[in-house]
């Protein structure tokens, strides 16, 4: 198209703004200077574009293009993780190499396949095609935090979409999502045989770094550092947990006595499925519990460790955290509980995943890939009727979370081009 340069431009002007959720936060800006910055940025794009836009109180935003009574919505999310470290580009800015990669955060998840949208809405604005139902594209701003006030605001004040999709996972389509738990895991540091602590940046993300420090035998403080190899937390066996790995350093000291340290690799070590917590789950609509040691650090007079597990759909939260807070009071610790999101399954036959595996099939040429259940969670969860689809094709890195993020630009014009299709098939033919 002749504007994807343009798409590419803007889009490098979104991943510039450092909009990690939770940073500088306020009345005016709830979630922080920088997501309230990306959400004028993208609302003052999109009105340049011909949509009609509106910022809701701060919490999220939304524009729209087509008129019809009914709507349908695209949920996209603003907010990015912390960039962390060892990255080889700027973070925070878009960098286009010579095999075709855009380095950037936010890239794949989620400003990239959001600005993917916003121009395949231009499109079909564009071209004039008759539609029978409004579209409208939502921008939340606490996606990654887990706890999405955004969309339980919008679903509070705002209209609701009939159907629609999420641009923030793969392709061809998701149909369903394993739960998503959060628990904190508490020793008292005096009891734990340890003097501080400190690694990873949030428990949905494979921690690339962490450093522990003990009294050595001469009561000298020893400092055992680690680095690791950073992934999403839903697939925390793609990464290289460096808690993981400092724990098993530390195991391997003889005169060093943790309690924190024995529970630590008697009931987590390298096992990312539960199992040695007793939580080894699985089933055959959505495959294995997965857990991810994400954060250990110093909290008050605490050792805290942050546990991000996704449940598989057919499984209880009772049946994950029982074994767990067991687990833990056998140490002296305490398990709680402080984020969860319930599994969703949808109808994998029914009208929209049926038009959007159509769209795909028609757009890419592959035949043979199928819909899916992940671990991984998305605002197909905040509304009824939202289907998670794309941008991740098949066979295809997976690199969001990570350091050196990146998607292929190729992919990018791909996308833009199956959103407009699939977004007229839904708002004009379903």
């Amino acid at each position: 198209m002749r504007d994807d340069q343009e798409m590419l431009a803007r889009l490098g002007e979104l991943l510039a703004i450092e909009s990690v959720a939770g940073v500088n936060c306020s009345e005016e800006a709830p979630y922080g200077t920088g997501p309230a910055a990306a959400l004028d940025y993208v609302l003052g794009l999109c009105a340049s574009l011909g949509f009609r836009t509106k910022n809701c109180d701060g919490q999220v935003g939304w524009a729209e293009i087509g008129e019809g009574s009914e709507m349908v919505g695209v949920l996209c999310h603003l907010d990015v993780v912390p960039a962390g470290e060892g990255w080889d580009h700027e973070p925070y800015a878009l960098t286009l190499t010579e095999n075709g990669r855009a380095y950037g955060r936010g890239v794949i998840d989620d400003k990239g396949p959001a600005m993917c949208c916003v121009y395949a809405m231009k499109d079909i604005l564009d071209s004039g095609v008759s539609l029978k139902r409004r579209i409208r594209i939502i921008f939340g701003l606490s996606e990654e935090t887990g706890s999405w006030e955004d969309m339980a605001y919008y679903v509070e004040h705002e209209e609701a979409p009939v159907f629609g999709i999420t641009p923030d996972a793969d392709f061809p389509a998701i149909y369903g999502e394993k739960g998503i738990l959060t628990a904190e895991l508490r020793m008292p540091l005096k009891n734990s045989g340890l003097l501080a602590a400190s690694g990873g940046t949030a428990a949905n993300v494979v921690p690339a770094r962490c450093s522990v420090t003990y009294a050595g035998a001469d009561g000298q403080p020893i400092t055992v550092r680690a680095e690791g190899r950073p992934a999403h937390g839903s697939l925390p066996e793609d990464g290289v947990n460096a808690i993981s790995a400092v724990m098993e350093k530390l195991a391997a000291v003889p005169e060093l006595n943790s309690p924190f340290v024995d529970f630590y690799q008697t009931h987590i070590g390298w096992d990312y499925y539960g199992g040695k917590m007793g939580c080894g789950l699985e089933d055959g609509k959505s495959g294995r519990l997965t857990l991810n040691a994400g954060v250990l650090t110093v909290d008050g007079e605490d050792l805290l460790l942050k546990l991000n597990i996704r449940e598989p759909v057919t499984f209880t939260t009772e049946e994950v955290m029982g074994p767990v807070r067991a687990a833990a009071a056998a140490w002296g610790m305490t398990a709680v509980l402080i984020e969860e999101n319930p599994p969703i399954y949808m109808d994998r036959d029914g009208p929209v995943i049926t038009a959007l595996l159509e769209v795909y099939r028609e757009m890419t040429g592959d035949l043979e890939s199928q819909p899916a259940v992940i671990g991984g969670g998305t605002y197909a969860r905040a509304m009824n009727g939202i289907v998670a689809f794309g941008p991740m094709l098949p066979g295809r890195e997976l690199t969001e979370h990570m350091n050196n993020e990146y998607a292929l630009v190729e992919d990018l014009y791909l996308c833009r081009a199956i959103y407009r299709r699939a977004l007229e098939k839904l708002a004009g033919e379903l």
